[in-house]
């Protein structure tokens, strides 16, 4: 706060004492020249509002500005009056991007080789943000900025991920005074499990709700509250949507507006997007268009139904990519529209990584639950059928994989291959119209996610902390290019810069680089554990911008020299052992491992399904005292889980109904063989067995009233939660729609399974 505003308070409460209050004695002159109200830091003098803007899983050749076939006229207008970055340079996935981005560290020092979820009990693998590692927003924080953060939040281990925290590894334990998003890799853009800071906040009940113009909604209230009490002070807003991460939902009229714009296919596409890169100079005029891999097939390969139907997928995602830069339009124009608006430096980072290949040749509409069910995508002729459903609140879906190639022209391969830029070459441009002159011009020169932090630290004025609350902070590894903002491009000032993720890895140093290509994305087991047989790759990025050109039989000694050098920076930045599968480590912590009773009550906060809800997988029963009205009344019961999985226990007509969803692809259901009379009722579900024995058994005060065989027990969805008396996001069962709020009282709910040695 400013001195005028503190003297505004003084005024007020010289104002209160003149009413009746005692009087306020002044310090005799003598006093010593203490501040006694600790007033907080203030930023340096002229320092900018700042916007940071992180995208998912978009390729860079996939904007306009950077010759893409979908329309991002936010983007593209933002670097005509500021500046454009063609080798901005990513991890090739998210979390360990944000942890870099937001900490000016490279990945594995900030603990966050692979994304959350997939922790490893290893230094540099573990998905503990360290305490030495303090966040940009930290650091601004204490130099006198207000903070917030909108969208994805992908940086928290899952068993500290529950309402129940702990904290400190949340947005607002690390230096975001306000937060509103989700808490996961992605969310159902349509119904997603929300947060407001640490408490769950429920998804706004209105029609046509779409989580990017919630929080673009969010974020704009945010800036006016702000300048309207604090105009003086600068801040800090992080927004990171969902977008365009799967699954690709969106609006249909943003759909309709790509109708027929990808029936060319994708080989067409990647060379159509290569001539406008090149009329516009984001990529030189001797750059070459990289071959498609042997790995992905040709358009002309396809069938028409394969064709039609792969078209549509790459129709729904440039919708959501266009339909999130208009959101974010909205957010940058309420913050240019207000005094200073010209000091507004937004710094827009199109992707965390390449273009995602994680769908698979066909794509899939259920892209999770073929994911952690291993069903595999389900066959074109089903997809195609309910292809017109893509991007609605019916389905998850996810592109197939050679839009991902497409969109990353013109490098080689996509999200997950570090080796190669096609999984970490991202756009990026700056506008800061009181400091950019150079409007509309290209800085060629090398950069990469861990120079944001310093370069924002030079533009503010500040110099990254020795110590926070007396901790010892690790060396920043970015390099600042703020010189470049106000005057022309620089030698590159980063000069090394490794690079790894599953194996695949690379090391960069000088204008060269060497690349091992390790796995495939679409892989999701059987990764080859060994990466010695893994061949490395020799690239003179200042002849050859796209990596085309191979030099590694030309230059043998210099390959070895790279090699050394990987092993040099991946021993330097806690990378080896490398960690080349996506596993689950059963020795992580977890709030419901060893327990076998618990008791959910209805006031209880929504629990995320993988995060302290209990993991039903063997025999287990659920019980719960229930109140049915004179009148009768339906409703939820307990659920857990989403459209992709999960299971819900309700009254539906009347009666008790149990169903079990595997991957959205398989029900078992049990429903009573009588209405629930009015008054209160002990009801319950059990399990018993195992395999092909194990049965489901539904009861009423102790009488069985439905039973079937349940052979395979849903892994709840990943987007979903558990909920008592109420469905939290999409319903796990068929036949009615969230939130199915229960008419009558619930004492409480009561889930008990066996021990696990007995599981």
């Amino acid at each position: 706060m400013r001195n005028g505003a503190w003297r505004g308070a003084a005024l007020i409460g010289l104002m209160v004492g003149m009413a009746g209050a005692e009087p306020v004695v002044a310090a005799p002159a003598s006093a010593p020249a203490a501040d006694p109200w600790q007033r907080p830091a203030e930023a340096p003098r002229g320092a900018p509002n700042i916007i940071l803007i992180l995208l998912d899983d978009v390729g860079f050749g996939a904007p306009g500005a950077f010759g893409g076939p979908v329309a991002t006229p936010v983007f593209d207008r933002l670097s005509g009056e500021g500046l454009r970055f063609n080798q901005f340079h990513t991890t090739s996935v998210c979390s360990p991007t944000r942890a870099a981005l937001l900490t000016g560290r490279n990945q594995h020092r900030v603990n966050f080789a692979i994304a959350s979820g997939s922790e490893v009990a290893q230094p540099g693998y573990n998905g503990i943000w360290p305490k030495s590692t303090a966040s940009m927003a930290d650091v601004l924080r204490r130099n006198g900025y207000s903070t917030a953060a909108f969208g994805k939040w992908h940086n928290t281990p899952n068993w500290e991920a529950s309402p129940v925290g702990p904290f400190d590894r949340w947005p607002t334990g690390l230096g975001f005074e306000y937060f509103y998003g989700f808490m996961a890799g992605e969310a159902d853009q349509w119904a997603p499990i929300l947060y407001r800071n640490t408490a769950i906040a429920p998804t706004p009940d209105k029609p046509g709700y779409h989580f990017t113009t919630d929080i673009a909604d969010d974020a704009t209230g945010w800036i006016h509250t702000h300048q309207s009490l604090a105009p003086d002070k600068p801040y800090f807003l992080y927004f990171a949507p969902g977008a365009t991460h799967a699954p690709h939902q969106v609006p249909r009229e943003w759909i309709d507006k790509y109708r027929g714009r990808f029936d060319q296919g994708w080989d067409k596409l990647r060379e159509e997007i290569f001539a406008r890169q090149k009329k516009l100079g984001v990529v030189p005029a001797d750059a070459k268009l990289t071959p498609r891999p042997a790995e992905l097939p040709s358009w002309d390969s396809r069938t028409p139904d394969q064709k039609r139907l792969a078209a549509r997928q790459m129709e729904v995602y440039a919708a959501f990519l266009a339909h999130t830069d208009h959101e974010i339009g909205r957010v940058v124009d309420a913050a240019r529209k207000a005094p200073g608006g010209d000091n507004v430096m937004v710094i827009y980072i199109m992707g965390d990584n390449g273009a995602s290949a994680e769908g698979g040749m066909d794509g899939s509409d259920h892209n999770l639950a073929d994911i952690f069910y291993g069903f595999g995508a389900a066959d074109v002729a089903t997809q195609l059928a309910r292809a017109d459903q893509l991007g609605s609140d019916a389905l998850d879906n996810h592109f197939a994989a050679p839009w991902a190639w497409a969109t990353n022209a013109p490098f080689q391969w996509m999200k997950q291959v570090a080796s190669h830029f096609g999984g970490t070459r991202n756009p990026m441009v700056i506008s800061w119209p009181a400091r950019i002159t150079d409007r509309g011009a290209l800085r060629p020169q090398f950069a990469h996610v861990v120079d944001i932090a310093p370069t924002i630290y030079d533009a503010v004025g500040i110099a990254p902390p020795a110590a926070v609350d007396g901790v010892a902070q690790k060396s920043i590894d970015g390099v600042s290019f703020a010189t470049t903002l106000g005057g022309k491009a620089v030698t590159p000032a980063h000069r090394t810069q490794y690079f790894e993720m599953f194996g695949n890895r690379a090391i960069y140093r000088d204008g060269w680089i060497a690349s091992a290509r390790h796995s495939f994305p679409w892989q999701r087991t059987g990764r080859a554990l060994s990466v010695e047989d893994d061949k490395w790759e020799l690239y003179d990025l200042t002849r050859d911008f796209s990596q085309a050109v191979d030099l590694a039989a030309k230059y043998p000694a210099r390959v070895e020299e790279l090699k050394a050098l990987f092993l040099s920076e991946a021993q330097r930045n806690d990378v080896l052992p490398m960690v080349t599968n996506i596993g689950f480590d059963t020795s992580k912590p977890s709030l419901e491992a060893g327990r076998t009773s618990f008791t959910f009550h209805r006031d209880g906060a929504p629990i995320p399904s993988l995060t302290g809800a209990p993991l039903l997988f063997g025999p287990h029963r659920i019980t719960a005292r229930i109140t049915v009205p004179a009148g009768g009344a339906d409703g939820t019961i307990v659920a857990n889980g989403a459209r992709e999985g999960g299971f819900a226990l309700f009254v539906e007509g009347g009666r008790l109904v149990y169903q079990n969803n595997v991957g959205g692809r398989h029900w078992d259901e049990i429903r009573s063989n009588a209405p629930l009379a009015p008054g209160a009722h002990d009801i319950a579900f059990e399990l018993t067995g195992q395999g092909a024995a194990a049965r489901g058994r539904l009861s009423v005060d102790g009488a069985v009233v439905g039973e079937t065989p349940i052979a395979r027990v849903a892994l709840p969805s990943y987007l979903g939660a558990l909920c008592v008396g109420r469905t939290c996001g999409t319903p796990a069962a068929r036949g009615y729609k969230a939130p199915f709020v229960y008419g009558g009282d619930i004492e409480e709910v009561r889930i008990t399974r066996d021990p696990p040695a007995r599981r």
